[in-house]
């Protein structure tokens, strides 16, 4: 079998792998919103419930694209490692970050773990900029989500001391 005729399986184990991480993040996240989260105080700029699952959705897609771009590269190089070791920690600690603030509603470790995220990301878009730089700039609407987040995170602690 010739590379290019694993190339529709790699796509599809690709988005296949960070839908599931967005699946289980939504097994916290989901039967929360009516419940717990439509109670807690939040900043005016929140945006509507309606919108966080179609931006998700994109942005793991996104995900599925950027990672499939580096495990199809033909060569390899010494970066290639690093950057799916990257691009997995970030994934669970998206997984993470739901099961701390809609799972446990520790608003304060989701802040702190949200931080984390960020950087290991920013980490991620580094390193694959080495290997495939259309699939770092796929990554950078979602460092940008997350710096919404963190944003956003803060003042849902500090409305809710």
């Amino acid at each position: 079998m010739r590379q290019n005729d694993n190339k529709p399986i790699l796509l599809i184990g690709s988005l296949s792998v960070c839908l599931l991480a967005a699946y289980i993040g939504s097994l916290f996240t989901m039967p929360e919103i009516e419940n717990w989260y439509a109670f807690i105080n939040k900043p005016s700029f929140t945006p509507p419930n309606e919108v966080f699952s179609p931006v998700w959705t994109l942005l793991f897609i996104m995900m599925g694209v950027s990672l499939f771009l580096i495990i199809s590269q033909k060569k390899k190089n010494k970066y290639t490692k690093q950057g799916l070791i990257l691009f997995g920690c970030q994934l669970i600690l998206n997984i993470l970050w739901s099961f701390l603030f809609f799972g446990w509603h520790e608003i304060l470790a989701a802040l702190s773990e949200l931080f984390s995220l960020w950087s290991i990301l920013a980490a991620t878009i580094l390193v694959f900029w080495k290997i495939n730089k259309a699939a770092a700039y796929l990554l950078i609407p979602y460092l940008a989500w997350l710096s919404f987040a963190f944003v956003l995170n803060f003042f849902i602690v500090l409305a809710n001391r």
